[in-house]
């Protein structure tokens, strides 16, 4: 599979709510870059952050460009999240149903076919205006 291959099957997986799907796309050791936050290591780690998203929020991605460099091990997506907040996560603002539409953007290590690291990266306050902050 394509460097770009594996990035669009990995956010194709995301919007089919394929948690199996997506995390067979990730190496063991995978590192996850939280927005705004900190690294969590290693599948059961991204798993556990997954069914927390699930609980949430619900979203789509849509509009995804990505970008690879020429080695293939390095990639870049641009894309754009339509979500709806569902349940209210730690330190944020109660969840009413509030619909979002967000720009963001990851990019990703690749190793042996499968993602090795992903930093996720979009506008907090953005998201937090269109929730509202109360």
């Amino acid at each position: 599979m394509t460097a770009t291959a594996l990035i669009e099957a990995y956010y194709a997986a995301f919007n089919n709510r394929d948690e199996a799907g997506f995390l067979d796309l990730l190496t063991d050791d995978v590192i996850h870059d939280i927005n705004q936050g900190g690294r969590e290591i290693g599948k059961p780690a991204f798993a556990a952050f997954l069914t927390r998203m699930n609980l949430c929020y619900r979203e789509t991605i849509q509009d995804l460009v990505v970008m690879c460099d020429r080695s293939g091990t390095r990639a870049a997506a641009e894309f754009r999240v339509h979500g709806i907040y569902l349940q209210a996560d730690e330190g944020l603002p109660k969840a009413r149903g509030q619909t979002y539409i967000l720009t963001a953007g990851a990019f990703f290590t690749l190793k042996a076919g499968k993602i090795a690291r992903i930093s996720n990266y979009y506008n907090l306050p953005h998201w937090l205006a269109q929730v509202g902050s109360e």
